[in-house]
């Protein structure tokens, strides 16, 4: 997807000359969250006529200087466009290590980043993905965001064995599918019986996860049933549908804080299971982030959160 640089017949352009001498808008987002320092953090690059100048190479070096989970290149569709009055745009994502096929998190920081920052009035973003078109709306204090269902199947725990007990140790395992379709999200379920103190305690090995990798996979998500029995409820007293946490060491980073496109695949799967399309839910990380989210009929999901705007300056490029 790096947009070519055109060189006139008598011309020559040195990329390298050319990158490091402009300065960029970049901001760091936490999404998910309505508080500062909570949720999962995101760097937002605005780059305006500057995509022709940087190679993939470029954006994932900047990524990786960033060293967030994910950070999100905001790029405008064509020069007469712009981040205050455009409302369409194209959006990529790459970890510290490589690009994603789809970031919820990045995603709903982007959406921040133009609504609250720029002061884009825009009522809805589209933004053009390697996943597709995906919406972010504006709903009162959240942002919502239309994203494709991730479905998965029911899978034979035994060809994973040895990456599941890496990651859930000593905890019983109820069930285990896998989604293809959004890069390769294993899911393990565990039993109702465990309560939300001992699912947050939970400690993987890294190390076996990373030894026990296999090739599809993008990430493992682990996922219980909520409950007043096993603890899983607000500060109000308030139940979630169910909690879950979400690991991907071979990205750079052990643990993702939120994963809103995991909650793509979470969805279509607690929607059988719990019988409803609406749920409210948590993700059990140490930085922890709620979700809203909302099965369509239609092969999308809503996922709606908060986004806060914790970093405001300029990155050299």
């Amino acid at each position: 997807m790096e947009c070519p640089v055109v060189v006139h017949e008598g011309q020559k352009l040195n990329k390298m000359a050319a990158i490091g001498q402009k300065w960029v808008p970049l901001y760091q987002v936490d999404a998910f969250t309505d508080q500062p320092f909570g949720g999962n953090a995101a760097a937002v690059c605005l780059l305006g006529d500057e995509p022709q100048e940087l190679t993939d190479d470029h954006l994932q070096k900047i990524a990786a200087e960033m060293n967030q989970s994910e950070t999100a290149f905001i790029c405008k569709l064509s020069p007469q466009d712009d981040f205050i009055s455009s409302s369409v745009f194209r959006l990529r994502w790459f970890t510290p290590v490589s690009e994603m096929l789809l970031c919820g998190h990045a995603t709903l920081a982007s959406a921040g980043a133009l609504f609250y920052v720029i002061k884009n009035p825009s009522s809805q973003l589209t933004f053009q993905t390697l996943s597709g078109d995906l919406f972010a709306r504006r709903e009162g204090d959240f942002i919502s965001l239309d994203l494709p269902e991730n479905k998965s199947q029911p899978q034979d725990g035994g060809k994973y064995k040895d990456l599941i007990k890496a990651t859930i140790g000593s905890f019983p395992v109820q069930e285990v599918r896998f989604c293809s379709s959004v890069g390769g999200d294993l899911l393990i379920r565990i039993p109702d019986s465990i309560t939300r103190e001992q699912f947050e305690k939970m400690t993987p090995d890294i190390q076996g996860m990373m030894a026990a990798h296999q090739e599809e996979i993008r990430g493992v998500i682990v996922t219980l049933k909520g409950s007043l029995e096993n603890g899983c409820v607000d500060d109000e007293g308030v139940q979630y549908d169910f909690v879950s946490r979400f690991f991907d060491p071979w990205s750079g980073l052990p643990e993702d804080p939120v994963t809103g496109s995991a909650h793509t695949v979470l969805a279509s799967y607690w929607a059988k299971e719990l019988g409803k399309t609406e749920f409210y839910a948590r993700q059990c990380s140490q930085r922890g982030g709620v979700l809203r989210v909302r099965l369509r009929g239609d092969g999308r999901v809503d996922v709606k959160g908060q986004a806060v705007v914790v970093t405001t300056g300029k990155i050299r490029i």
